[in-house]
């Protein structure tokens, strides 16, 4: 199975200045919310290690309120009560999600992340800080030697993947529940969990449920692969 060769820290530096409308939107924030996290949100992690992991969740950016504040992905705004709950049904996480870092939920065989690890403006990264951030995507990619799958939540964050595993976007293009295979990777893409797609009717409980059943079913049948 094709790899792809990590090269450089899977994680910014907490006051990567790479993207400098980023970095100053957060400095802002510092200033106006110093007991915030406000810094790029690292990758979460199950606490068996970086070599248990066989699915990796990626979403598109910390949310301000959300991700932003608690330093966790998912953690804080409404987009983690969905996520997390349908993780904990399929046996992706275990213990009880209360929206801060310090509760008891735990992630099983599972990693979570974002394609821009700094929240933006509007939550809306322009594509020069998606491209940016794509090189710390590549190095979490390649971390984990077990890795079989990945759910990419909205489009740009599926473009971002389909990119850093060295694929063409117009030849694995974004669907919810579609599924596309690039270097031995399987990638499965949904609608982003937002409280926006779910008030609006563009995405349901059930569709998000339909694409997690999907990947556990695909990762019970490559045990032993």
């Amino acid at each position: 199975m094709s790899r792809i060769v990590s090269v450089g820290p899977a994680e910014p530096s907490p006051d990567c200045p790479l993207c400098p409308r980023l970095h100053d939107f957060i400095a802002a924030w510092r200033a106006r919310e110093p007991h915030w996290f406000n810094a790029p949100v690292p990758t979460w992690l199950p606490t068996a290690g970086d070599g248990s992991v066989r699915l990796l969740i990626v979403g598109l950016a910390p949310g301000l309120r959300g991700a932003n504040r608690t330093g966790r992905p998912f953690t804080g705004d409404y987009a983690g009560d969905l996520l997390y709950s349908t993780l904990k049904r399929f046996g992706f996480a275990t213990g009880e999600f209360e929206a801060r870092p310090d509760d008891s939920l735990q992630l099983i065989e599972t990693a979570v992340t974002n394609a821009v690890r700094c929240v933006p403006p509007e939550n809306k990264p322009v594509g020069a800080e998606i491209n940016t951030c794509r090189k710390f995507l590549v190095p979490t990619i390649g971390r984990f030697e077990n890795l079989k799958a990945i759910v990419t939540l909205g489009s740009i964050s599926h473009q971002s993947v389909v990119r850093a595993l060295g694929g063409r976007v117009a030849e694995h293009k974004f669907g919810h529940q579609a599924q596309t295979e690039i270097g031995g990777i399987r990638v499965f893409s949904s609608y982003h969990c937002s409280r926006y797609n779910t008030n609006t009717g563009r995405l349901t409980e059930e569709m998000f449920v339909d694409v997690f059943r999907d990947v556990r079913g695909f990762l019970d049948s490559a045990v032993g692969e």
